[in-house]
């Protein structure tokens, strides 16, 4: 039991789980079925140990937000069932941020980190991101190659690119200042360019070899909030962590943050008292064999534990 201090949520503090099973943004199977795997491995009675009060409801079923037709617009794929899928994402968290509630989001794929962060600016326009990943999932319709929207969440949230009507509803209340990346290894010429061009502070993995991971996590909290005053938002995609670490995800790259430098990352969040909003995003349970499906789903549970106080 830990005593948690929060400079945001009332007592009894709480937090909402927000399963989000969805696979939209990219085309391999098996993302969805990440947050049960995270769920089934005890997630929810190890957060109540901690002295969180937990409200978990079931998974978030998206049957419904189906796009019956969804031919890609331009170059992006499953555009609508994504918009849809995400616009509804941002309704529920938004809804546990304005109770007062911590929501942990578990994915799916991160283009629902456009619905979370979405949510949460709804109630803390002046929150930061701090985006945990070796991807900067920062491509417009213009850059991106793939057309798959789990890479281009945060040029949406940022207001960057051609306006699609489709995504009329994601406000772009983040902004760049308030942005900072951790873990970076892998982007495409069109991202380094947005990057460089809005002015975003990236802490790619040479500089945790160089600076060590505690100050660069210092650094980036320097950057973004500065007085350590301002609400949190941490998006945290698994593959961030090398693949040695957390095997079963979609687009694993060599060379990525260890297991301590990915915890020490959540707690040093928890310390600043300050979290307002997690997601933890790409654990793919289909993507390996059965013990890497374990250990990467143990991983993602220990890093949702440390984030909140373990």
């Amino acid at each position: 039991m830990t005593t948690l201090t929060n400079k945001f949520l009332p007592n009894p503090k709480t937090i909402a789980v927000v399963g989000c099973p969805f696979s939209g943004g990219q085309p391999k199977l098996g993302v969805d079925k990440g947050p049960i795997h995270l769920v089934e491995a005890g997630l929810i009675t190890r957060l109540e140990e901690l002295g969180w009060r937990v409200l978990f409801d079931g998974h978030h079923q998206f049957e419904e937000i189906s796009a019956a037709s969804d031919p890609p617009i331009g170059k992006l794929q499953n555009p609508r069932h994504v918009s849809r899928v995400c616009e509804s994402v941002a309704e529920v968290v938004g809804a546990h941020v304005r109770n007062g509630q911590l929501p942990v989001t578990l994915g799916g794929d991160h283009s629902l980190a456009m619905g979370t962060i979405s949510g949460t600016l709804s109630s803390y326009p002046d929150a930061c991101v701090i985006w945990v990943d070796a991807h900067a999932d920062i491509n417009t319709a213009e850059t991106t190659s793939s057309g798959n929207i789990h890479g281009m969440p945060v040029s949406f949230l940022l207001g960057l690119g051609e306006k699609i009507p489709e995504y009329a509803w994601v406000k772009p209340l983040l902004r760049p200042e308030r942005l900072v990346y951790i873990g970076l290894r892998d982007l495409d010429a069109g991202e380094k360019r947005i990057l460089r061009e809005n002015n975003i502070k990236a802490f790619s993995m040479h500089e945790v070899d160089k600076y060590g991971i505690g100050r660069v996590v210092d650094m980036a909290l320097d950057h973004v909030n500065p007085n350590r005053d301002l609400p949190i938002h941490l998006s945290f995609d698994v593959d961030a962590l090398d693949p040695s670490v957390a095997p079963s995800t979609g687009t694993p790259v060599r060379g990525g943050l260890t297991f301590r430098e990915g915890h020490y990352i959540c707690e040093a969040i928890h310390e600043t008292g300050l979290l307002v909003a997690l997601d933890l995003m790409e654990v793919n349970p289909s993507l390996a064999d059965p013990e890497s499906v374990r250990q990467t789903v143990a991983v993602g549970c220990s890093l949702v534990c440390s984030a909140l106080g373990e």
